[in-house]
Formats: C-alpha cells, structure tokens, sequence
C-alpha cells in the first residue's frame, strides 16, 4: 500500500532532548518535484495541506495544484487552510465571546456538557479599539486614560474576564498594553508552533487569521497571516478551515537605502 504525501513527508528532529514530528518539504519534494523556487508564502500554505491531508478537506490534488504553481505563477484550485491561531480585537471579539456563551447556554438546555464549546484553535482578543484619550501631555495621562477606560467599559471587561476563565485556549490582553498588531508582534507571534497531538510532539509553522486587515504587519516574523471577517475568524476558532483559492504571490525587491527624516511609513 503506498503511502499518501502526508505520511511520506513526516520526519523527526531532536531539541532539548525531545523528539519533534514534522513535515519536511524536500521529503515531499520527491513525490511532488522540484518545488524550491516556490515563494516561501505558498511554502508554508503547502506544509499546512500536507499535515492536514484526510483525503476529505484536503487531498493530494489540492497538494499537488500548490506545489505546481511555478508552472503558471497561477492556480484556480480552492483549497482548505487551518490557521495555527486566531487574533482578535474587542470590536470583533466581543461578538465571538457572546456567540461562545450563547452556545454553552444551548448545550445547557439541552442536557449536555457546556465544558465542552470551547474553541479548538488559540485565540488572543486583545482591547486596543475602544480606547480613547482623554488626557496627553502629563505623565499621570496614561494611568488617567486606562482607568476611565475601565470604567466606561466596565461590564464589557468582566464579561470578557469570564470568558478568558470559562473558555480554553482563550486569552485577553487588557487595555493599556498596546495595539492589538504591535502585541501580536512583540510577545504573540512564536514563528514554530509545538503541540501533543495523539501522544506525539508535532512542529509546524506559526500562522493566522486575524480580524483587521492590518494583521498582515506579523508576515514581517516570517509569520503567514492576514485579515478576514468575523465569521471567517469564529470557523476558525471551531477548528473549521478557511477556504480560499491558492492566492497569487508577486515578488518585488527593494533597492537602495531611505534617507534620513524618511520612515518606512513614507516608503509604503
């Protein structure tokens, strides 16, 4: 019986004297050809299909339209993505938290275990939109601003406390610490992602869906992401891949250096 390309491109690799399950592109690039001219985007998009491989969602004819995309520098194949995470802002993940709790409530009803509506993928909601600045200009103006923040916003700040209690794999950075992409940068993004999945330690990319279209400020980690809708976002969250076409990658290079008084801002 031969193997599918998921079990053929699994590997190994020694850290800290653990033992790592990966799924290795030049293992895969036997069965699929030459694939290191691939942008290192389409790259990622391909280890995910390959460890994500059922034969249902994803099959080897969604692999191998990824993996032949240099043919044309085109494919018109939709393809099932599974996010690593999900990033979330209070506009758009206070809604999902409600949509979580009313879940629970019907699961409640019904006789069963409400432990179990959890989400399936991390998410970190983190508070930055409804933030306004009511003092500037003194060194008490921060610690000013965070406390009306609290106060006008209180029963949206307990009830999002609870949902970080209730919920697994679900965390909220409170107001005050930064905007939601520059916390994502700094202390959420990991760039290789571990987990125990059916008693093994498998390593794979860090990548995600996020609900604002400035996400894409993490691909600068090496870090696959971008924005989409809440809806989108909450599937994810389910465990439920995004569906998309495998997306067109063009490539620019930059020459040259800014001058001073000149900020990458300018440049975009």
């Amino acid at each position: 019986m031969s193997l599918t390309l998921r079990e053929a491109s699994k590997d190994t690799l020694q850290a800290e004297n653990k033992t790592y399950h990966y799924y290795s592109l030049p293992l895969a690039a036997k069965e699929l050809g030459d694939i290191a001219r691939l942008p290192k985007s389409l790259k990622v998009l391909l280890e995910n299909l390959l460890r994500w491989q059922d034969d249902l969602s994803v099959t080897a004819e969604d692999i191998h339209a990824l993996a032949g995309w240099l043919q044309n520098a085109h494919a018109d194949r939709e393809i099932a993505y599974r996010p690593a995470r999900v990033l979330m802002q209070d506009f758009t993940g206070v809604p999902a938290v409600v949509d979580l709790a009313a879940m629970r409530e019907a699961v409640k009803r019904l006789g069963g275990d409400t432990a179990k509506v959890n989400p399936l993928s991390p998410v970190d909601l983190v508070i930055d939109h409804s933030v306004t600045v009511d003092h500037f200009g003194d060194d008490e103006a921060f610690e000013e601003n965070v406390r009306l923040e609290m106060e006008r916003n209180h029963e949206r700040y307990v009830f999002l406390k609870w949902g970080q209690q209730a919920f697994s794999r679900f965390s909220v950075v409170p107001p005050g610490t930064g905007i939601c992409h520059q916390v994502n940068l700094e202390y959420l993004g990991k760039a290789v992602w571990s987990e125990l999945q059916d008693k093994e330690w498998v390593a794979y990319p860090d990548t995600l869906v996020g609900t604002d279209s400035h996400t894409t400020m993490i691909n600068g980690l090496g870090v696959l992401g971008w924005g989409v809708g809440g809806i989108e976002a909450e599937a994810a969250m389910l465990g439920q891949p995004v569906s998309m076409l495998i997306p067109d990658v063009v490539g620019f290079k930059l020459t040259g250096k800014l001058r001073e008084g000149i900020t990458a801002t300018d440049l975009v």
